[in-house]
């Protein structure tokens, strides 16, 4: 009994220290969700770093730093005005001409915590976000010139209610001030001032549950700085704003999209990643299909499906798998049947001519409405991934550039090609 009632007490006293220990790190925290960058496979090329990776994940902060709208006032010369030159006191500047503007000020909100994401570096932006380069991010060339604005937007979480984050146009600057110049586009309604930054920052909500395999893309809204949203500038740097939208709401869903004019965010709530995929359980599946040791039926080599491509893969081209675009067939490398005018093959199964592309899966878990099997791929990148996900995003229009729309591949943001922009993969598999 002495034995059994020490071990009690041990196995009592590790489950206590395991507790807080676990405590302290941030899986155990309250986490509000998470923001991932459209176009890249769960990382950065050059590897996350800091402030600048792929994802960034909300959790509740040890003390408030929300911030709520107090007071607005007009004066005649704004950038002199004592709100804008008080580094401790957030406020928004409306410029209206010259010599004439509107401050408003905030005041903390205990109740909130707030997250600022953009391009710039400076300290006040939690999630450092650059334009996103479509296709291979190997070798990622420098951008001479970014859309994405260096405070491009700001959401406020509720500390008491976890499920409610709220998203605003434009963040607030080292100085903890935003400006809307002479030029941006501006309102006063029932003495509420309002406006819309340069290139707006854009939202989709999904049109029902993101997880589960049902969702269906809706349409895209423009955030204004206070928050309002309505429907989209034509172009998207139009002087007149949109339709107000009352019935429609700012808080982010599982699901969202948030377009910041070169780059595109999904927000994932803490809840619906709790019945999403899990990256373990997608590299599972890549493992499941590496073990049904696929074949190529030109020399009877196993193939090996990568989890990712990267610099460094040593799979060989005699067992890297190769997608036929234009049938689905799943083969190795081979040097005959390419067409001389052009990189198109002719497919070993099925004798069709066509692009040929490295097969690769696509391994972030945050882009998946659902936990199938990889049975279907991108055209024309080859990122495989669930039937359910690949038909989804292909029917989801991303912003581009300042005025136009269109499908991509969430894992490499690659413009989808030859409509419906993906392909069934067939597999020679389970040869034994």
């Amino acid at each position: 009994m002495e034995m059994k009632f020490c071990a009690a007490l041990k196995s009592d006293d590790t489950e206590k220290h395991e507790e807080s220990s676990s405590a302290r790190e941030p899986k155990q925290m309250t986490k509000y969700g998470e923001l991932t960058i459209v176009g890249y496979n769960g990382f950065l090329p050059p590897g996350d770093r800091g402030r600048r990776r792929s994802k960034f994940v909300l959790y509740k902060r040890s003390s408030a730093n929300g911030v709520k709208r107090s007071q607005h006032y007009v004066v005649k010369t704004p950038h002199s005005s004592q709100a804008i030159l008080d580094v401790e006191q957030h406020s928004i500047s409306y410029t209206l001409s010259k010599n004439e503007a509107v401050i408003v000020e905030y005041m903390p909100d205990e109740e909130k915590d707030m997250f600022q994401i953009g391009r710039s570096s400076e300290s006040p932006i939690d999630f450092v976000v650059m334009d996103t380069i479509a296709g291979d991010k190997v070798g990622e060339n420098k951008l001479l010139r970014s859309t994405v604005s260096r405070f491009a937007c700001r959401i406020l979480c509720d500390r008491s209610n976890p499920r409610v984050a709220r998203i605003y146009g434009a963040g607030f600057d080292s100085s903890r001030n935003i400006f809307l110049g002479e030029k941006a586009t501006k309102w006063q309604d029932s003495r509420e001032i309002d406006g819309l930054t340069t290139n707006g920052v854009l939202i989709l909500h999904p049109g029902g549950s993101f997880c589960g395999g049902e969702v269906k893309p809706s349409l895209w809204r423009e955030v204004s700085v206070g928050g309002s949203l309505f429907s989209l500038r034509d172009p998207r740097s139009a002087q007149q704003k949109g339709v107000v939208l009352d019935d429609e709401t700012n808080v982010l869903q599982d699901g969202t999209l948030i377009d910041l004019c070169g780059a595109t965010l999904l927000w994932r709530s803490h809840e619906g990643l709790e019945k999403s995929p899990t990256k373990h359980h997608l590299e599972t599946l890549v493992g499941e299909l590496n073990a049904g040791r696929p074949q190529r039926p030109v020399g009877l080599n196993t193939l090996v499906i990568p989890r990712k491509l990267t610099p460094s893969d040593e799979t060989g081209n005699e067992r890297r798998p190769y997608l036929y675009l234009k049938c689905g067939h799943v083969q190795g490398h081979h040097d005959w049947g390419q067409d001389k005018g052009s990189k198109d093959r002719r497919c070993p199964a099925c004798l069709k001519m066509g692009p040929v592309v490295k097969l690769c899966m696509g391994i972030e878990p945050a882009f998946y409405v659902d936990a199938g099997p990889p049975t279907f791929a991108f055209s024309p990148c080859g990122h495989m991934a669930t039937e359910k996900t690949v038909k989804y995003w292909a029917n989801v229009a991303i912003p581009h550039s300042t005025n136009s729309f269109d499908a991509v591949c969430p894992f490499c943001a690659t413009l989808l090609v030859d409509y419906p922009g993906y392909v069934r993969l067939i597999f020679q598999d389970n040869v034994d």
